[in-house]
């Protein structure tokens, strides 16, 4: 059965970021794929040392529950990450992820290679572009496939729950999540 998982960069379980990936994750299942949700939420990711390790070791050296996170995407067939924009761009630690996972794949077996997916950004006013500019980045330069929809995926929200008042966002984002899920299918 093939999977897509998810990275909430929300440190909030229950914030917008968390119900935008909810909603995305339940379009995954709708058709008929696995979500896998991993949340930032209570941990302390720490940035690349650049130690060079991983690629020895197979995974981050780094103990702060990332190659543990790393493994399970390893077994995906898909990649979604949301982050809440904080002062004008992703969470540090979304990006220190992301950063730390690309680092792996590039260093060893390239794992990344052909999995479909792509950013999300939730926000209340501002930064969302620069956002989803920096996190595709990631995608990019790991050789991935990011497919596109009717608008940037992007969420306008500032407190729990204001997310679901902005319909063409959540429904961008589901269009988004779909061309996911038909490209993971049809690149089987």
């Amino acid at each position: 059965m093939k999977k897509v998982m998810f990275l909430c960069g929300s440190p909030r379980p229950e914030g917008n970021c968390a119900q935008v990936v909810e909603e995305c994750a339940r379009v995954i299942r709708d058709r008929g794929l696995i979500p896998v949700v991993v949340s930032l939420a209570g941990k302390k990711i720490e940035s690349c040392t650049a130690c060079g390790r991983c690629g020895a070791e197979g995974n981050c050296v780094l103990e702060d529950g990332l190659p543990q996170m790393i493994d399970t995407l390893r077994t995906c067939d898909g990649f979604i990450v949301a982050s809440p924009v904080y002062f004008g761009t992703a969470r540090g630690d979304v990006m220190s992820a992301l950063q730390r996972i690309g680092m792996v794949s590039m260093s060893t077996d390239r794992f990344l290679s052909w999995k479909v997916g792509g950013p999300i950004a939730i926000a209340r006013r501002g930064g969302h572009t620069a956002t989803l500019q920096e996190m595709l980045m990631f995608f990019l330069i790991n050789n991935m496939i990011v497919p596109g929809s009717t608008y940037w995926n992007m969420v306008f929200g500032r407190e729990p729950g204001e997310v679901w008042k902005d319909v063409e966002g959540i429904n961008t984002v589901r269009i988004f999540t779909e061309n996911v899920a038909r490209l993971i299918e049809k690149i089987a």
